[in-house]
């Protein structure tokens, strides 16, 4: 037999019934939010194929990538929580937005998203930029003459001087290699080994001429093998670096020095390989073109102890005087 609820009780059943349901109605869950962006590099263009990611609590990620237009989207974002959007792409740097907290329902546009070019990218920038300024350098540096005339093409016043290409190196190299004072210098100092009859020609034109060609290929492979071709293969620096301050001695250690000690294409001083190699190799190969009288150790050895003089006497004389008769250098460092 079935049970009949009393009227008052089915009544007290359905208000309740009702309120539950009431206060249920009455407290939805919030709406979520949408957040969206467009992405341009530095030039204002849009960025597609780039990645946006939305980072949110508890290690929460969403990643898209943009559209063809650069632009992004996300959805069913919770209201009352702080979110970060990242956006990353091949050669940039990452974007990062501040801490983004939407409100119930609310439509966020992020603006202003430019995409920075990455620190590797700014790296070749700036060794271009080192480049052009280091032509520049070189390009004063041709300029540098001791009295109006003779070529003084290296040594470096500049404080801040930036490191050679290997190509400048060899353009150096050649530019003093083919100066016409060069030329005229190795004819002067053939003249002088005819007066004293050293080394072992014959007389006359022809061994002027011999004498000439001696000289001049002796002051060529040194300058080719010692300023262009070991400089570039072991990062090094060729060229004389003025001091011009301090107390006198140690401008004189410095000049001096400066034959043992180089400063390599990093910045950092190193043991001059490159002018010394070049010294014993351009000795060495005078050995094919002497006369065979002259030729054997002792002309290698002979030619090295000469150059490696030359060259510190060269480095007092740049420290102490050649400044004041080069009228290019006078005004800098």
């Amino acid at each position: 037999m079935r049970v009949r609820l009393p009227l008052y009780t089915f009544i007290i059943s359905l208000v309740f019934g009702c309120a539950a349901v009431a206060q249920h109605v009455s407290a939805p869950e919030p709406r979520t939010g949408t957040i969206i962006g467009t992405v341009t590099d530095i030039r204002g263009d849009v960025a597609p194929g780039v990645t946006a990611t939305l980072e949110g609590p508890a290690g929460e990620k969403r990643a898209v990538e943009t559209n063809d237009s650069g632009g992004f989207s996300f959805d069913n974002i919770k209201p009352g929580v702080p979110y970060h959007v990242v956006v990353s792409g091949k050669g940039f740097a990452d974007w990062n937005s501040p801490a983004l907290t939407l409100k119930p329902g609310q439509f966020l546009e992020l603006t202003g998203i430019k995409l920075e070019l990455a620190v590797a990218v700014t790296t070749v920038t700036a060794v271009v930029n080192n480049v052009q300024i280091a032509t520049e350098q070189v390009e004063l540096e041709e300029k540098q003459r001791v009295l109006g005339f003779i070529p003084n093409f290296y040594v470096v016043y500049d404080k801040n001087p930036a490191p050679l290409t290997a190509k400048l190196k060899f353009r150096l190299a050649l530019r003093t290699a083919t100066d016409p004072i060069t030329i005229v210098g190795s004819g002067f100092v053939a003249a002088i080994d005819q007066a004293g009859d050293t080394p072992d020609y014959q007389q006359g034109w022809k061994g002027y001429g011999q004498r000439f060609g001696a000289n001049y290929a002796n002051g060529l492979t040194d300058i080719l093998i010692g300023g262009a071709i070991l400089p570039s293969v072991l990062h090094q620096d060729p060229r004389y670096f003025y001091q011009g301050t301090g107390s006198n001695r140690s401008r004189a250690l410095h000049a001096v020095g400066s034959t043992f000690i180089c400063r390599g294409d990093n910045g950092h001083w190193q043991p001059n390989i490159s002018s010394l190699g070049g010294y014993l190799v351009s000795g060495a190969l005078a050995n094919t073109y002497y006369p065979e009288s002259n030729r054997g150790v002792g002309l290698v050895f002979g030619t090295f102890g000469v150059d490696v003089a030359a060259d510190m006497a060269n480095g007092l004389i740049q420290e102490f005087l050649l400044r004041r008769l080069t009228p290019n250098a006078k005004n800098r460092h």
